[in-house]
Order: C-alpha cells, then sequence, then structure tokens
C-alpha cells in the first residue's frame, strides 16, 4: 500500500469515527441511544411482533407485480398505496391489453376508496423523481377518477420517503423494495433476467397475510392522516393465517411527523441485533452498502469468526446509481478484514444470451443470517435508509421461509438446480460460489469490479458527514 492508499485509509477511518458518534449523539438525545449498544436477537423490542402470519416472498418483477396488480383488482374495502414513486402510466403486467397502474387504480376506486401517498420529490430538480413529474403524476392518477392523491414533502433536507407498501382491504399487505414505475429502471424483468437494454432488474418483495397487516396498515393510517387531514378509523388486526412470527421495522426521521416527533430507528436497531447474532452466514442483496454501522459488525465477524464454517455473501450492483466509491471502499475494509480466509464473497450479476450481455441491477434489500432470520423491505445499507429516510422492511425468523427464500436466490444466481445448493452454506459458498466468481466463463454471478485492497474510502464518510446527516 502507497502513501497515498494510507493516507486515504486514515482519513477515512477519522471521518468514519467522526460519522458514527455523530449519529451516536443524535440518537441518544432522541431516546434511541441503546441501539448501538444492543444485544443480540431476532427482534427488536421498540415494535410488536405478530404470530400466526403467512409471509410469501415474492422474487422479480414477474412475481412481484402481478401479486400486486390482482390484489388491487380484486380489492373490495380499500387500497392504499404509498411509494418513493409511482408512475399512472406504468403496466404491471406486459400481458396485451393489461391496464395502466391509473386504470388499475381508477377501477378499483368506482367501488373502494383508493389512496396514494407519494413523495413529493426534491425541493430543486437534482434527481428523479422531479417535482413536476410527481405533480403531474398526481393530476394523472385523479383525473376523471375518484382516487385521492396525496404528496408528501416533509422529508428531511436531500432525503426523501424510500418506503415501498401497498395494502388492500386492510387483509393483504405488500412489503419490499419494487417501485411501481419505470423511472430510473424497467422492473419488469423474470428469474432467467434474458438480457436487456439497457439493464436487467432484480428486486424482492413480500405479500403477507394475518396480524402483520395491521401494522403496515397502521403505518400507512398515520402518514395519511397528517399529510391529508382525513382521519380513517384504526385497522382492525385480521385473524391468524399462518405459521410465521413477523415484526414491521421502521425508519422515521425525527421532527418529520407529530404521530412521532422523536423519530423512530428500529429498523437499524433490528439490522444491528441480527447481525450481532450470527453464527454461520450472512447474506445480503442490497443497493449499496455505505453504512459504517453496519459495516463495524460485518468486520467484527470477519475478524473473529464465531464458526469455522462462518461466511458472508454480498450480491451488489456492478454500478449503482450513485455511491459505487463508497461501496468499493466498505468492501477493501471487508477484504482486509478478511485477510485471506475467504469467507468473504462479494458479487455482482449479468445477464448472458450467446455474444449478447447486460448487467441486472441489484435493487433488492434483503437480509438473512443463519436460515433463520429474513429481512426485506425498502431499506438500503446506506445512511439515508438507516437514519434520515422513511423506511419500512419486514422481518420473520421462520427458518423454513428462510431458508427455502436462500436457497431460491442462491439457484436463480448460481443458475443451478435447488439440489445443487441444498448442502450446508458453506460448502456451496466454497464449491460453487467462490469457482464461479473466480472463473472465466460467463456466468449469472460475476465478481464484483473493482474491489481491491486499495480503500478509496474518503468519499463515504465525507458523503455521511455532509448529506447523511
Amino acid at each position: 500500500m502507497g502513501l497515498l492508499d494510507v493516507l486515504d485509509a486514515k482519513l477515512g477511518d477519522g471521518l468514519e469515527s467522526l460519522l458514527c458518534a455523530h449519529h451516536a449523539r443524535r440518537l441518544r438525545k432522541l431516546g434511541w441511544g441503546s441501539t448501538f449498544g444492543s444485544e443480540a436477537g431476532w427482534w427488536t423490542p421498540h415494535r410488536p411482533v405478530r404470530t400466526g402470519n403467512e409471509v410469501e416472498v415474492l422474487v422479480d418483477g414477474h412475481e412481484v407485480l402481478p401479486a400486486i396488480a390482482s390484489a388491487i383488482s380484486s380489492a373490495r374495502k380499500s387500497v392504499h398505496l404509498a411509494g418513493w414513486c409511482a408512475s399512472p402510466d406504468f403496466r404491471l403486467t406486459r400481458e396485451p391489453g393489461s391496464p395502466t397502474l391509473r386504470e388499475l387504480l381508477a377501477s378499483a376506486a368506482s367501488r373502494v376508496p383508493v389512496r396514494v401517498l407519494l413523495w413529493a420529490g426534491p425541493p430543486v430538480p437534482m434527481f428523479e423523481p422531479t417535482r413536476k413529474r410527481v405533480l403531474s403524476a398526481q393530476r394523472e392518477f385523479q383525473r376523471d377518477s375518484a382516487v385521492r392523491c396525496e404528496i408528501d414533502a416533509r422529508e428531511r433536507t436531500l432525503h426523501c420517503h424510500h418506503e415501498k407498501i401497498v395494502v388492500v382491504d386492510d387483509e393483504v399487505a405488500f412489503v419490499g423494495g419494487m417501485d411501481l414505475t419505470a423511472v430510473e429502471g424497467d422492473r419488469h424483468d423474470t428469474a432467467e433476467h434474458p438480457p436487456r437494454e439497457p439493464l436487467g432488474w432484480h428486486d424482492i418483495g413480500t405479500r403477507l397475510r394475518g396480524p402483520i397487516v395491521a401494522d403496515v396498515a397502521e403505518h400507512f393510517r398515520q402518514r395519511w392522516q397528517e399529510i391529508s387531514g382525513e382521519q380513517l378509523p384504526a385497522p382492525a388486526v385480521p385473524e391468524p393465517v399462518g405459521s410465521s412470527s413477523a415484526q414491521l421495522v421502521r425508519t422515521i426521521p425525527e421532527r418529520t411527523y407529530d404521530f412521532i416527533p422523536r423519530g423512530e430507528f428500529s429498523l437499524l436497531d433490528s439490522y444491528l441485533r441480527a447481525l450481532r447474532s450470527a453464527e454461520n452466514l450472512i447474506y445480503l442483496e442490497n443497493q449499496f452498502l455505505w453504512s459504517p454501522e453496519i459495516t463495524e459488525v460485518l468486520l467484527s465477524k470477519l475478524r473473529n469468526p464465531p464458526h469455522p464454517d462462518f461466511r458472508v455473501v454480498l450480491v451488489l450492483p456492478r454500478k449503482p446509481s450513485n455511491g459505487a466509491d463508497t461501496t468499493r471502499g466498505q468492501l477493501g475494509r471487508l477484504l482486509d478484514a478478511d485477510d485471506g480466509n475467504h469467507r468473504l464473497v462479494a458479487a455482482t450479476l449479468s445477464s448472458h444470451d450467446g455474444a449478447t450481455s447486460s448487467s441486472v441491477y441489484v435493487h433488492a434489500k434483503l437480509a438473512l443470517v443463519d436460515d433463520r432470520w429474513l429481512s426485506i423491505g425498502s431499506a438500503n445499507l446506506n445512511e439515508h435508509s438507516l437514519f434520515n429516510d422513511t423506511e419500512v422492511n419486514v422481518v420473520t425468523d421462520d427458518p423454513d421461509l428462510a431458508r427455502d427464500t436462500r436457497l431460491r436466490l442462491w439457484s436463480e444466481h448460481l443458475q443451478r438446480p435447488l439440489s445443487a445448493v441444498s448442502a450446508p452454506a458453506h460448502e456451496v459458498v466454497d464449491r460453487l460460489w467462490r469457482p464461479t466468481l473466480t472463473s472465466s466463463g460467463k456466468h449469472r454471478l460475476t465478481a464484483l469490479p473493482g474491489v481491491s485492497r486499495r480503500a478509496g474510502r474518503l468519499q463515504g464518510p465525507l458523503r455521511g458527514l455532509l448529506v447523511d446527516g
């Protein structure tokens, strides 16, 4: 490592320490200081744990989008939607004659109340969705229909309302990473990920039934009432319908809503508790890996592995929409901590069809620990999602669902049958993941480019201090 690299790493360490100290002071003042010293565990004590749920994991657009469309089409009482961005002309299925989102919601609104809550967009048109685009969408959703669409501009400066939730009849809810728009990428894709222009899209959502739906519905109700002024009845808690325990966790910055003036950071608390609990496997699919709070737990696990078979598997986009240098810097630190022990693999997704190839953008926000804890939602592993945007994830400790989800994803990414990835996780990592990433052939999984021991970390902590707050 040259002198510039050493200086870069030292400055990065110092700035990350300042950032973590700032976050600790901020949350301590808000009554959330215990988050940073929280014990290992599968549940955060700050949110109710609901039993008797059916949690279904939906992988890629071909599963997520038709499921949402079907639920909206069959609504009998109400449809509630909150998102980062939703486009009136977006079609949730590509079947001939399929309706646009505006048409789908307008049809439902002829029978039941339909409420749509959208982020207003940045105050200045620095990035999508611009306020002009959002206002146009609001007008279009409400044109010639009974749909109510409200715009939420109560974001922290340079941050947003990032959650993606749909609640139908207060009986079924969707929580995940899928936006109902083609802004910044076409969400329609299949598990086969054929080469597409400009790129493919990998995402994950959940379909929820049972008591947990009441928590999703209540979250929407709280935001809707404050922004619209319309009072809604508290949602009834649905009867048990399955065997999974589940918990809804959130990020809500302080001084954003009157219903929770000191904010909520149960999502961060949930992540830190579960990652600290890891004994054998941490598997993360995410759009970003910026957060030093998350990285510190991973570093500790790699330096002092809790078990000889412990592995960390990361699936990240080749070129994230921003923050690529920040992610590369954190990966450099993780590689240093692994120190050649081969406990860490970092991969991205691509698609090949003969001479044609394209990237597959990883937009999923999934975390899995030891095949017994699973978190899926809208939160990225950066300071935006953990401290400053509004976010919603659903967590379950259903071991069968966690393992089945991992096997489905590993089968998809490795392009192998389920039987080929059903061995113990560390064996699959060593026997399939690592050789695939070092192979010269064309595979769905490829090594994340630019990952090296050179840190290049300075931009990340600076971004956190100046923007992420």
